[in-house]
Order: structure tokens, then C-alpha cells, then sequence
């Protein structure tokens, strides 16, 4: 059945590339506008913020990470890793405004809001999570991706195996990336926290994961944060939307959606009704 499953998932990776690049065309203007909604959003959070020392940060999250290792497979010892690296334990602006731990993109599937910062791109867009620990599950869930399919036939303590798997499934640009995630782990022992698991255990672990990613390839997405129905032509807006993430999440351009509610700039009022559909 495994073999089966993997074959499906095979095929559709054939013409894939990395989820997690993705090219931003926000204005500065608009960029800066919706970041500072979202600190304004988050101010008692970031107000609270707790700077962690990279053992600070290893306590504070392997719990999850342990969780989702044996949830998914995937390595704590990779999932701190990567924590770490990326987030330069916790103390980077995407940690620490938008919660997101591991750099993560804005996808095409992506209904959440939205972080504006220059990596690949000028105004690259990232997720913003309610919490770290929304970030660590999502994470998890991010790799569930066909072209990340088969790092789950991996030991799920075969940290070296994943750290070169991410970086050819297009997780990371830099060419250095899996030494330097293996480097992390080796310096802060994180693969302590791994556990090997037995060939059945693998087996079905396997089959459950790979068939989760099967089942998701060409789904349609939802938008979990409009609350009315699918075919409801009005969305209100909230506290941190812009235009541009509006637009992105019911699929029409910026300038349709101003043309539909005969907007004449790009102000938005929290409670707003806006017209999404033609």
C-alpha cells in the first residue's frame, strides 16, 4: 500500500516546485501599512516578549517538537534545528511579530495574515501565527507537501537524512543549509531527543503521513478566516488586512476588488464590508 500511495504522490510531484517560494508584488507602502497592523494587533504579546538563550529555547519548545515527531516523523531534533536557525531563537522580528518560527512563506493555500520583510525577494510574504506553538504545528504541516514526501520514508531519527532532504526539496536557498542545521544539532545535542521507532511502528506511520499528503494534493483550499458562507459574496474586514491579502485570499486582483466597492484608494476600516466576488 505504501508503495502505491508514494507512486500517486511521485507523479504529482513530477512538474513541482518549492512551496516556499513564493514572489511578493506589495508595494512598500502597503508592505509597511500591514506591518505595523500586525505589532499594533499584537502589541500586548510583543510588550511580554521573553528574549530565550538558544537552551532557553530548546526547553521552552521541545516538548512540541517532540510531539510532532512522533505525530508526523519528523525529527525533534530537525524541527529544533530549524527553530533555532531560524528564528535565531526566537529573537528574530518574524518570532517575535508574527510568531513564525521557520521562515515560512505565504503559499497559494495561505488564508492566514500576512508578515512583509526582503529575503529572496523585495517584500517577501510570511505567516503570521495567534502563537510559537501554532507556528511549530504548521511547520509539520508546511512539510506534508508532495515534493517533501518522501523525507517521510526517512528514520525519524535520521536527522542527516532530513537536513539534506529539505535542502533538495527546495526548503532552503542557501547551499550551506544542511551543514549548518546539522552543526546546531550537533552542538546542542539535540538529537537526545529523537526516537528511533520500530519497522512496523515506521510502516504505519508511513502509510498514515503519505496518505494524508496523497489526499491533500489538488484539494481546493478553504479560507478559515472568513466566517461566512462559501458562496457569500461579502467578507468584513479585520484587524491587520490590506488589499493586497484580501485580493490574494478570494483570488482576484487589487484593483477588481477596489473596482467592485468603488474604492478610490486603499484605506480599509476594521468592520468594513467589501464586495469579493464578482
Amino acid at each position: 500500500m505504501r508503495k502505491i500511495i508514494y507512486l500517486f504522490i511521485a507523479i504529482a510531484c513530477f512538474s513541482s516546485c518549492s512551496a516556499r517560494k513564493k514572489t511578493s508584488t506589495v508595494s512598500n507602502r502597503d508592505a509597511r501599512r500591514n506591518n505595523s497592523n500586525i505589532q499594533k494587533a499584537n502589541k500586548d504579546a510583543v510588550a511580554n516578549y521573553k528574549s530565550y538563550t538558544s537552551l532557553e529555547y530548546i526547553e521552552r519548545f521541545k516538548a512540541i517538537a517532540i510531539q510532532e515527531m512522533n505525530q508526523y516523523g519528523i525529527p525533534a531534533s530537525i524541527t529544533l534545528g530549524q527553530g533555532l536557525f531560524e528564528s535565531g531563537a526566537g529573537s528574530s522580528d518574524l518570532a517575535k511579530y508574527a510568531n513564525n518560527h521557520f521562515g515560512i512563506k505565504c503559499t497559494s493555500d495561505w488564508t492566514g495574515k500576512s508578515y512583509y520583510k526582503d529575503d529572496d525577494n523585495v517584500n517577501d510574504c510570511f505567516r503570521v501565527y495567534d502563537n510559537p506553538e501554532d507556528s511549530f504545528r504548521d511547520h509539520s504541516n508546511f512539510l506534508k507537501r508532495k515534493n517533501y514526501a518522501k523525507l517521510f520514508e526517512l528514520d525519524k531519527n535520521d536527522y542527516q537524512g532530513w537536513a539534506y532532504g529539505l535542502k533538495k526539496a527546495g526548503y532552503a536557498t542557501n547551499p550551506n543549509y544542511p551543514q549548518l542545521l546539522i552543526n546546531i544539532i550537533e552542538k546542542y545535542n539535540l538529537a537526545q531527543y529523537d526516537r528511533p521507532e520500530g519497522e512496523i511502528a515506521k510502516i504505519k506511520r508511513e502509510d498514515r503521513v503519505l496518505s494524508q499528503i496523497n489526499n491533500s494534493i489538488n484539494k481546493p483550499a478553504q479560507d478559515t478566516l472568513s466566517k461566512t458562507p462559501p458562496d457569500d459574496k461579502i467578507y468584513t474586514v479585520k484587524q491587520g488586512d490590506t488589499l493586497y491579502n484580501i485580493s490574494k485570499r478570494f483570488g482576484i486582483t487589487v484593483d477588481d476588488l477596489k473596482a467592485l466597492n468603488s474604492m478610490n484608494d486603499n484605506n480599509l476600516k476594521i468592520g468594513q464590508k467589501l464586495v469579493v466576488a464578482k
